[in-house]
Order: structure tokens, then sequence, then C-alpha cells
């Protein structure tokens, strides 16, 4: 698979990780959807992408506006290629804090928009890929998730956040076996400490003190570095149903 020839849609793809992925499509080459529920952010960056990117509003923890997000997209680039997913929250809260116990209804809601909204995405992109042409190794499309170093060390209020990305990491395996049929790939990248807005957001003393924790390189991870894991899973065949750690080797504590 060629990213110039790239149809994709970018869920999250108004900001962070998932403009830097929409970019790296368009220098390629490609088009790219960006799915997002900030309209005037959405908008924006879609025109600063140029004509091959346009915007559409997308709920993803609504199957509804998921499929006809998709569908549309789809409209707009006669097909789709490649489903980026990296829309997602992370709200923390201890189980047992100072106020009692966590709500229930906080846990749904990061495991309705980071785990079943990347399923929606998921499944829906794949039924559109699986009427494209195939490639000369069979191969009719890409899906790539956001998981989190947290999957695997969530620290001591993420129970919720760790949960959620432990289940997009343990979901690619069987979607990985069942799409293979379809000549769909299925792959997951683990970020770690990554300079996204929300993190710029915070004081130079806190970035300071999270990259001095990175082992190499000792600093925080730069969105463009995800982008490019894109690129390599996108255009490298053989790589199939794998988790990628893009972290700097940091492992974390327990807070």
């Amino acid at each position: 698979m060629k990213l110039s020839e790239a149809k994709a849609v970018v869920t999250g793809g108004a900001s962070g990780l998932g403009f830097a992925s929409a970019q790296r499509v368009i220098d390629a080459g490609g088009q790219v959807v960006l799915l997002d529920i900030n309209d005037e952010l959405g908008t924006e960056k879609a025109a600063e992408l140029g004509d091959r990117a346009s915007y559409i509003n997308t709920d993803v923890s609504s199957e509804d506006s998921v499929r006809a997000a998709v569908q549309q997209a789809k409209a707009t680039m006669g097909g789709i290629t490649l489903a980026v997913n990296c829309a997602g929250i992370a709200t923390a809260g201890r189980a047992l804090g100072r106020e009692g116990p966590w709500p229930t209804e906080m846990f749904n809601r990061v495991i309705q928009i980071n785990l079943v909204g990347t399923f929606n995405v998921t499944k829906e992109a794949a039924a559109i890929m699986n009427e494209n042409e195939p490639t000369e190794d069979g191969e009719r499309g890409v899906i790539i998730s956001t998981a989190s170093i947290a999957a695997f060390e969530g620290q001591i209020g993420q129970a919720a956040y760790a949960a959620s990305k432990g289940g997009v990491h343990a979901m690619m395996l069987p979607l990985a076996r069942e799409f293979a049929n379809f000549g769909i790939r299925v792959n997951t990248i683990a970020p770690g400490i990554m300079l996204t807005p929300m993190m710029s957001g915070m004081s130079q003393e806190v970035q300071d003190s999270l990259a001095a924790q990175v082992p190499f390189p000792k600093r925080l991870g730069k969105p463009e570095e995800y982008a490019d894991t894109i690129a390599f899973i996108y255009e490298t065949s053989y790589v199939n149903s794998e988790t990628i750690r893009c972290d700097g080797a940091i492992r974390m504590q327990a807070k």
C-alpha cells in the first residue's frame, strides 16, 4: 500500500496525533477526511490541509454517527483504504477517592469513547474497505488504532483509561484474524508521553519532569513520530496484528 494513494479517515483528526497523521497522509499525496466533534477546529484544520482534505462531525461513541460519517467519507474520496483511530479521552480518577467511590458513569464514558468508539470505526471502515480491489498481496485496507503505554503500565487513577486502552490492544488480534479473510490488516500504536495540545497546556516544569523519566531520547514524543509510525505500518504489508510502542523506552511507575 502506498501512502500517496491512501484514502484515509482519521478520528480525533482535528488536533494532536490525529492531525499529525492526517498531515502525513496529505504530505505524501493522499486524501483524508477528519472525523471529530469540534466543528470550528475541524473545519479550520481541513482547510489548512488543502483541497484533498475535508471534515465531518462524528461522535465515535455513536454507531449511527460513525456509520453516516464513514459512508460520507467513502462518497467524498471514492473509497477508504486507511482508518486511523485517534479519538479518545484521558479522564482520570481514583476508584476510591477522597469524595468516595468514583462514579461508574465516568468509567463507562471512557470505555464508550476510547474502546467502543474504536470498534465502531473499525467495523464500519472495514465494511467499506472490503469493497476495494485487492493489491498484488490481496490487500484491501489498513486499520490502525491508538492504545497507550497505560494499557500495560496503568498508573493509579487510570483504571478506566488503562482498561479502555488495554481493550484496544486486546481486540486487535481477533479482528486481524477475522479481517485477514478480506485482506485488511489491523495494527495498534501505543504512544508514550507525547507533546499533544493537552500536554502543551501544562507548565514547562511539568513537561520537563515527564521528559526526564524517558530513558532515550530524554524528551516528550512528537506527534510527527506517531505519524511516521502510521506511514510505516501502512506501507509495510507484513506488519499485521502488532502493537508498536512509540515511547522512548519509558516504563511507567505506579504514580
